[in-house]
């Protein structure tokens, strides 16, 4: 593997909000099938109101996700993912994610994604707890801290 991939993928795997249930073999596979996008500061990822084709995994640089209920923006970064929900539900995205400084990203489409995990359904098991987890937490963190009563 290049060292630059090398690096890309220690980037994604080490992240402790992304695809954390991907082995390394997994991330050779993803690494070997994305394309790789760059986006400028302001540019939208995944725009709201449009399916997207796929997902994004952050390589470098930030993005804010707003969502049009919420006050405040949510940020992500190196390792983790855009527009899973759109590539879940095989809907429009219910978020925007603009680039808060350059960005770049793997973008793996659907068709790659799906024939992966055809090939590998190990993979998809792994790829979709890992997005099950992020939808968890990322819900947990809109709702606010818990309390008891």
């Amino acid at each position: 593997m290049p060292k630059v991939i090398e690096q890309e993928v220690s980037v994604l795997s080490s992240s402790k909000d992304g695809l954390v249930y991907l082995t390394p073999n997994d991330w050779s596979l993803v690494a070997d099938k994305a394309s790789r996008v760059q986006f400028r500061k302001g540019q939208i990822l995944v725009q709201r109101g449009k399916t997207t084709n796929g997902v994004y995994l952050l390589l470098k640089g930030t993005a804010r996700v707003q969502i049009a209920t919420q006050v405040v923006s949510l940020e992500i970064g190196p390792g983790e993912i855009c527009g899973e929900m759109s590539f879940l539900e095989g809907s429009a995205a219910s978020a925007n994610v603009v680039a808060r400084e350059d960005v770049e990203a793997y973008h793996l489409d659907r068709a790659t994604l799906e024939c992966l995990f055809e090939i590998f359904p190990h993979l998809a098991s792994r790829f979709y707890r890992s997005l099950a987890t992020n939808l968890s937490r990322r819900l947990r963190e809109l709702i606010g801290p818990h309390t008891d009563r």
